[in-house]
């Protein structure tokens, strides 16, 4: 599989901004949607937020909405998750993945992961 490759996560305090970049491959890029999900620990991985593959649709997990960001680079075959307003229940590692069938929301849906990348938020 192509890999997915996540960076930009780290520390950052209560109300405080963070971007997360997830760069794809070409062909992963242009046929697939990308989203994010994220998993603290003792819990199962959750949808955060999702764009298709054309760009012009993008989906949100009502935990986020409003203060999350999806959106993309053409250019840089990347997709940016954009966390503003953070909360320390914010913090877990955030994964990048590429959609394959199915519901957005759904981790099921979903074939080629990434990494991972830490955000821990502080109060």
């Amino acid at each position: 599989q192509e890999q997915l490759l996540e960076s930009g996560g780290g520390l950052a305090q209560a109300g405080e901004s963070l971007r997360l970049s997830c760069t794809a491959s070409e062909r992963t890029f242009n046929n697939n949607a990308l989203g994010w999900f994220r998993q603290a620990p003792g819990k199962e991985r959750e949808f955060v937020a999702a764009m298709g593959w054309s760009g012009t649709s993008t989906y949100y997990a009502d935990s986020v909405k409003g203060r999350f960001t999806i959106s993309r680079d053409s250019a840089k075959n990347t997709v940016y998750l954009h966390l503003n307003y953070l909360k320390p229940d914010d913090t877990a590692v955030y994964y990048c993945a590429a959609h394959y069938f199915g519901s957005f929301n759904d981790a099921g849906s979903y074939n080629n992961w990434g990494q991972g990348t830490q955000v821990t938020v502080s109060s």
